[in-house]
């Protein structure tokens, strides 16, 4: 995992602007469906609908399961429909890829670097992927590299950003699949005051939590939505969706979730799990 810096632009306002699309879950062929939804169809309807919106960014954040096949194939589809944006695109992986296949992207035009640093903010990317399981770890590696960005720039307000959750979300079934050594993880930036957000995909739904002067957000999935505070496996007919960011001067952040129309892609309601 690339953990090189790489300095990113603020706006005149000294705000960072950002898009997050997370969890599309493509495959090879574009005529595939997860539980009922055609998720190339799904994640080009909100690149779209990106597209047309009057709403400001300068950076993607793509956090993880970009394919649900593990296929070259899909992960050129990525690629080739986010470029349609026209914005630098960082990504990570989600408990679905396969890393071996992602190494490829860079040569279709997306980011590796994990380390995005601004004048007043910096964003860290962080992996959290356990190879062939559904729940999350930050390696120890990861937890060094957080913590030696962290020292490196004491003086920037932080957002971090990583594909499982570390807070419950309320969903019984999902919160199992959680990052399994969040305390580490907490024990860290617990001591960096600078530290403002914890942002996440993994919980197909949007979720907003305050733990203390942290913010932690997951975000809707670009297809299919699971039902919020469900304690078994459950799809929500909330439509796909994706998230605006704005790292503001102060060291606050603006957020908002931004939906497809009602209807425009519904899943099968005998769906049991995938």
């Amino acid at each position: 995992m690339t953990f090189e810096k790489i300095e990113i632009n603020q706006a005149d306002d000294g705000a960072v602007r950002l898009l997050q699309v997370t969890d599309p879950h493509l495959f090879a062929s574009e005529r595939t469906e997860l539980l009922g939804v055609n998720t190339y169809r799904s994640f080009s309807a909100v690149i779209d609908a990106i597209a047309k919106d009057q709403s400001n960014f300068d950076y993607v954040l793509s956090t993880g399961d970009l394919s649900q096949d593990h296929t070259e194939e899909s992960y050129r589809r990525f690629a080739d429909v986010v470029s349609l944006l026209n914005k630098p695109c960082f990504y990570l992986p989600g408990n679905h890829d396969q890393q071996q296949h992602m190494q490829r992207l860079p040569e279709w035009g997306l980011l590796p670097q994990k380390h995005l640093v601004s004048e007043l903010w910096q964003v860290i990317m962080l992996d959290t992927q356990v190879s062939g399981k559904p729940h999350g770890m930050l390696a120890e590696a990861e937890l060094a590299r957080l913590e030696a960005a962290l020292k490196a720039h004491p003086e920037k307000y932080v957002l971090i950003v990583m594909h499982h959750h570390t807070v419950p979300v309320g969903c019984k079934w999902l919160d199992q699949h959680d990052v399994k050594n969040a305390q580490d993880f907490f024990s860290i930036i617990d001591g960096y005051p600078k530290v403002r957000g914890v942002l996440c995909g993994h919980v197909h739904q949007n979720f907003e939590f305050q733990r203390g002067k942290l913010a932690v957000f997951a975000s809707p999935s670009t297809c299919i939505q699971f039902l919020p505070l469900s304690a078994a496996f459950a799809l929500d007919h909330q439509q796909p969706g994706w998230r605006y960011i704005k790292l503001c001067r102060d060291g606050s952040i603006s957020t908002r979730v931004r939906r497809l129309p009602d209807k425009s892609f519904l899943p099968d309601p005998k769906s049991k799990g995938y």
